[in-house]
């Protein structure tokens, strides 16, 4: 019976069926929509109105709204085409990868901090978001984005984006304060099969740490044949981001350098050598014998195993100079302080440190064996187990060859090629089934990191089908596959409510109308700042510290605000510190990185209406928000709250709502005049000479309303 379960299955493209209402029909998605509909007696929705649609679309695809221009230009264009070219354009747009790079990254469990007790920062982890987003950006296809993530520094050596990202599984959180290094590999290497397994395969492999699964066909053996393949893995934390000739170039002239300050760095290098040999046999002694003897052992006699030690070992006795020379007292800190003056002065010639990123590699090109674990104990292991795949997909021992001129095992790309594989029955079924519940709220197959028996069957097993062999035809293109879907009359439908339909299909599974969504938190923020005027759309490089709200202590591990303007980057930017998530956006569900996050919860609380209301850089966006209305729509009330309006919802307010806007000017502008003897004014942040402060404080108050409305924070 487990072999015939459906996800493990041969993906097989059946042709759309034929359906009665086929002029709803845009696209093959909709035969298989409209077929499931029409069985059940259900009709789907009518369009969505115009300016819905465009609204959807580009949070959908860049996660922002459209701008009054884009509105207007989409309602004026009445070809049969527009829509598509709205699409088209929005594919196209940078900001697509920053979208749909965040969604990869929840997946990734990425994270600029080590987690644990200290949650120390690790430097150039923002490179492999930069990575993904590109890769989103530049339409990579997803057989070679699942290569290099698992093996791009042996399948293409010479390019430093491709061994960056291998970071896929350096997102791992570690402990750095345990000493216990054998406890510790076990646990990265538990993690990166969990994560791999959930991520490309949508399988819980972590279930079979102890045993055989439960529920599922994996057996124990199965999750430690997957370990197998990242046995030999350690950190690379110093991946030249140049090209080879750039790094010769490099040494060149650090070569140079070098040769002229040699005298002063050794005079440097014998003040601090003491306290570097104090700090390094501390450390020593604090690691079990075993590891100790890893350490001390003659490097042509460790075992492979022994190797893994001595590289997770080795950061410990390695102490740059800034934070030794800190160490030093009296005179040898008066004669270091002179000696850094002497230095500093060829300083003209010091070609800086070189560009580097972070990921993971081989130690050699022999791996430590892998043994099944007992209860998934590192010390208790039993029989030793070869690299494999999931037995009952595939039961054949994988090739391995170790890469030619690399000192590497070659198992990761031998892995990589059976995930990447249009004869694996999961792997394009679980990204199209991903791609599905970004777009539609819910993936066809329930749970999308969860394929098992336990995850839900499919609604529509034949259309997730025809959608994965479409995928992999059309060279694993997602883009296309994204157009397809959003371009879909299913996707285009109204979300409004239908009584007799929800009576057979409460939870809208068949869908028979687009289901309501609230925005992420990092739509919510980069739309507040999109609307205020004050988003700053600069792309890549090291993240931001926005200012934490007043009474948030101070992250363990640091957090040091950047300047205003880089602080309003978009939300993708800021520093994801593992123990320490950015509290607007922990409020609105962001997923904890200390794992694999295939579906964020939507959760309703009071403290994200808190956020919202009484943050104080939710009132400096209401502030811009309103300076922003006033330099567009000048002083008429009137015309404010139709830009206003224009720039939150991208549609003009109604009579009614006009006149509701304008009742609360009267009072709010009383209730200020009231207290404004007794309370400092929030005003606009640009305002024209003479301009009625109660009004414009009234402004304020009405925009900050606007972001906290519903229709602000969920999309139809």
């Amino acid at each position: 019976m487990q072999r015939r379960y459906w996800a493990f299955q041969p993906v097989r493209q059946t042709p759309p069926p034929a359906v009665k209402s086929a002029g709803w029909v845009v696209n093959p998605i909709d035969a298989f929509i409209e077929h499931a509909l029409e069985e059940k007696g259900l009709r789907a929705s009518p369009e969505a109105d115009r300016i819905t649609l465009l609204r959807r679309v580009s949070f959908d695809l860049t996660g922002l709204p459209p701008t009054p221009d884009e509105v207007a230009a989409f309602l004026a264009d009445k070809s049969p085409n527009a829509y598509e070219k709205v699409v088209d354009r929005l594919l196209a747009s940078p900001r697509y990868g920053e979208r749909w790079g965040r969604h990869w990254l929840d997946l990734a469990r990425y994270a600029e901090s080590e987690g644990f007790k200290s949650d120390e920062t690790r430097p150039n982890a923002w490179r492999y978001r930069d990575y993904v987003i590109n890769a989103f950006n530049s339409n990579k296809p997803y057989d070679r984005f699942v290569k290099e993530q698992i093996a791009g520094d042996e399948l293409w050596p010479n390019d430093p984006w491709a061994q960056v990202a291998t970071g896929f599984s350096r997102q791992y959180p570690d402990e750095s304060n345990a000493r216990n290094l054998m406890q510790r590999r076990q646990e990265i290497l538990n993690d990166i099969t969990d994560t791999v397994g959930a991520t490309f395969l949508a399988m819980t492999y972590g279930c079979a740490r102890c045993h055989d699964h439960k529920f599922d066909p994996i057996l124990q053996a199965d999750y430690y044949r997957l370990q197998a393949f990242f046995a030999n893995t350690a950190a690379d934390d110093q991946i030249p981001m140049v090209s080879p000739a750039e790094v010769a170039a490099w040494k060149a002239k650090r070569a140079v350098w070098e040769e002229k300050t040699k005298d002063i760095r050794a005079q440097m290098d014998a003040l601090l050598a003491p306290k570097k040999a104090a700090l390094a046999k501390e450390n020593f002694d604090k690691f079990p014998p075993e590891i100790q003897a890893a350490v001390t052992k003659d490097p042509a006699a460790r075992t492979p195993y022994e190797w893994q030690m001595y590289a997770k070992a080795k950061p410990y006795f390695e102490f740059d100079d800034e934070t030794t020379a800190k160490s030093l007292k009296g005179a040898d800190r008066d004669k270091y302080k002179e000696l850094t003056a002497q230095l500093a002065a060829f300083s003209s010639i010091d070609p800086g440190p070189l560009p580097v990123g972070i990921g993971m590699r081989d130690l050699n090109d022999k791996a430590p064996a892998t043994h099944i674990l007992n209860v998934g104990a590192y010390d208790a292991p039993k029989e030793e187990v070869q690299p494999g795949f999931l037995t009952i997909v595939d039961p054949n021992d994988p090739k391995i060859v170790p890469p030619a001129g690399l000192n590497s095992t070659g198992r990761r790309t031998a892995l990589a090629n059976w995930l990447a594989s249009p004869d694996n029955p999961l792997t394009a079924r679980v990204f199209v089934n991903r791609l599905w519940h970004y777009h539609f709220g819910q993936g066809i197959a329930p749970s999308p990191s969860d394929f098992g028996l336990m995850g839900g069957r499919p609604t529509n097993p034949e259309l997730l089908d025809w959608l994965a062999a479409d995928f992999v035809k059309s060279g694993w293109d997602v883009k296309r596959m994204q157009k397809m879907m959003v371009m879909s009359a299913a996707y285009r439908q109204s979300s409004a409510f239908n009584a007799e339909a929800a009576k057979q299909d409460p939870d809208n599974r068949l869908l028979w109308r687009f289901p309501r969504q609230r925005l992420e938190g990092e739509e919510i923020r980069d739309a507040a700042l999109y609307v205020s005027g004050l988003l700053n759309d600069k792309m890549s490089g090291p993240s931001v510290f926005p200012q934490l709200p007043a009474g948030t202590a101070k992250p363990r591990g640091g957090w040091t605000v950047s300047s205003p303007e880089e602080q309003d980057r978009r939300s993708i930017y800021i520093f994801v510190r593992r123990n320490a998530r950015y509290p607007m956006l922990e409020q609105f569900d962001m997923p904890d990185t200390h794992e694999s996050c295939g579906r964020r919860n939507q959760t309703i609380t009071a403290p994200q209406a808190m956020s919202l209301l009484n943050d104080t850089v939710t009132l400096e966006w209401a502030q811009a928000f309103a300076g922003r209305v006033v330099r567009e729509a000048g002083p008429d009330p009137n015309a404010e709250i139709e830009r206003a309006w224009v720039l939150a919802f991208g549609r003009k307010p109604d009579g009614f709502e006009k006149d509701t806007v304008q009742t609360f000017f009267a009072k709010q502008k009383q209730v200020i005049a009231d207290e404004a003897a007794n309370r400092k004014l929030a005003l606009p942040t640009t305002l024209p000479p003479g301009t009625d402060t109660s009004q414009a404080a009234a402004l304020v108050d009405f925009c900050q309303m606007l972001m906290n409305s519903n229709e602000f924070v969920y999309v139809n």
